[in-house]
């Protein structure tokens, strides 16, 4: 006979009852509690999480109300709202039993019972257990993604004026249906920008679709965002919407849009234009109503003044711009995201890493970041897997040779007038653009500084 691992309590005045049902339902699972005294419930349960308990409903107030057994089936719920109780008594009475289910128990039994019937009664009670417990986990789990996915910007970082503006500008055009830009270079952070104006938008409720238009070949480009029907090419063997027919009703999001030759920016400006698309091999068009966000790492507006991007699709997609800054313009964020992926790795790799050495945040807090967030995510989760202590040093972070540093300033060449103003910008930002403090710390005269400002255009 195989034991289930459920966990038995019967509460009972009946010493006699407590014997013959323990003796019998220790046969079926791994552990039967009996106690005679309902005052010691509280304690047991303290000490013991039971999967069903069997409790009288009479003990000594009143012999048949049943008063007893509905003021410990309240006590228990209260101890332990998932329970599973299944009150038990003498007296046969169906208004009573609608009563005590009503009140939270899950069954009710007679005495003297029926072992089979009590087996029974007590596995169906076991497995509603269970499943009340997984329900409870699944809705906490839900509850803690909906958290996780509603947090105000996910996974985006900064206390800096560049990100209060970012945050501040997605707040102002996030419900409105406008076309939105976004600018930036690689590993800033474009998609959540998009994904975030998605979830505070009207179509949040609907599909978001992202598309790198970086990734599709112009033979394909057609296909993939307009869709084909069966036979339309050599590979297509059946109908299949484009990305513009799945997104329909919700937000389409174009990455990397400055990649599109000037033949894909005329298709694609003529099916903004339209608001219908029509699938290769047919020659009906479809409605579309998409809330389209784009976004490109390259100079759109140097591409336009060199005939490379079309200034008609560039008035169509920018509405409204939002311009994310690169990592190395916002080093006060830097703190705040490395304790934010720091703890999201230590977690994952069960590397119990405890924080960054002050020195090794200055280090982090110096370097250029070319790749931006999504290097400074590479970089923390490369040193929390090597890691071999609890506090990350300078040396877990290693960056490329070729980056050449002078007190803090990174460097793409000696020219001296460069370094010069790479300085003065540094100074300043780092005192917020007080003059008189920047001068101070550069060693001139506030003249002597305003003149250098002047010079290089601060």
């Amino acid at each position: 006979m195989v034991k289930t691992t459920g966990k038995i309590l019967i509460v009972d005045d009946n010493e006699d009852l407590l014997l013959a049902a323990r003796l019998f339902l220790k046969q079926h699972f791994s552990l039967v509690h009996t106690e005679t005294d309902p005052e010691k419930i509280p304690s047991l349960m303290k000490n013991e999480n039971y999967d069903v308990i069997l409790l009288d409903m009479n003990f000594t107030m009143d012999a048949t109300s049943g008063v007893e057994g509905f003021m410990w089936l309240d006590r228990i719920l209260q101890t332990d709202p998932s329970a599973a109780v299944i009150l038990i008594t003498a007296y046969g009475d169906v208004e009573l039993a609608v009563k005590a289910v009503k009140a939270g128990a899950i069954d009710f039994v007679l005495k003297p019972w029926q072992n089979e019937k009590l087996l029974a009664t007590l596995s169906s009670a076991l497995n509603l257990r269970y499943s009340k417990i997984e329900v409870d986990k699944l809705r906490s789990q839900q509850r803690q993604l909906r958290a996780d996915i509603d947090q105000r910007y996910h996974d985006m970082i900064g206390v800096s004026p560049e990100m209060q503006q970012v945050f501040a500008n997605i707040e102002k055009v996030a419900f409105t249906d406008t076309n939105i830009l976004i600018l930036g270079e690689n590993g800033t952070g474009k998609e959540l920008v998009a994904r975030a104006l998605h979830r505070r938008s009207q179509r949040a409720d609907e599909v978001f679709i992202s598309v790198d238009m970086g990734a599709i070949a112009e033979s394909l480009f057609e296909s993939e965002l307009f869709g084909h029907m069966k036979g339309a090419y050599t590979d297509a063997k059946e109908d299949r919407p484009g990305r513009f027919e799945l997104a329909s009703g919700g937000t389409l999001f174009l990455d990397e849009i400055g990649n599109l030759s000037m033949a894909m920016q005329a298709k694609l400006l003529s099916v903004l234009e339209a608001r219908t698309v029509t699938r290769l091999g047919s020659n009906v068009a479809r409605d579309i109503d998409i809330r389209l966000i784009c976004a490109t790492n390259m100079p759109i507006y140097d591409m336009v003044a060199k005939n490379e991007f079309r200034q008609d699709l560039l008035y169509r997609i920018n509405t409204v711009e939002i311009q994310l800054p690169p990592l190395r313009d916002r080093q006060e964020d830097i703190p705040l995201l490395v304790n934010h992926f720091l703890g999201k790795f230590s977690n994952k790799y069960q590397k119990g890493i405890k924080g960054v050495s002050t020195t090794a945040l200055k280090k982090l807090e110096r370097y250029h970041w070319p790749g931006n967030i999504r290097e400074l995510i590479h970089t923390l989760e490369r040193a929390v897997i090597l890691a071999d202590a609890h506090m990350l040093q300078p040396s877990d972070f290693l960056f490329p040779a070729s980056e050449k540093e002078v007190e803090g300033v990174v460097l793409d060449n000696y020219n001296l007038e460069e370094v010069e103003k790479a300085v003065i910008r540094k100074a300043l930002k780092k005192h917020t653009g007080n003059v008189s403090h920047a001068a101070r710390e550069l060693g001139l005269t506030r003249t002597s500084l305003y003149r250098r400002m002047e010079k290089y255009g601060l």
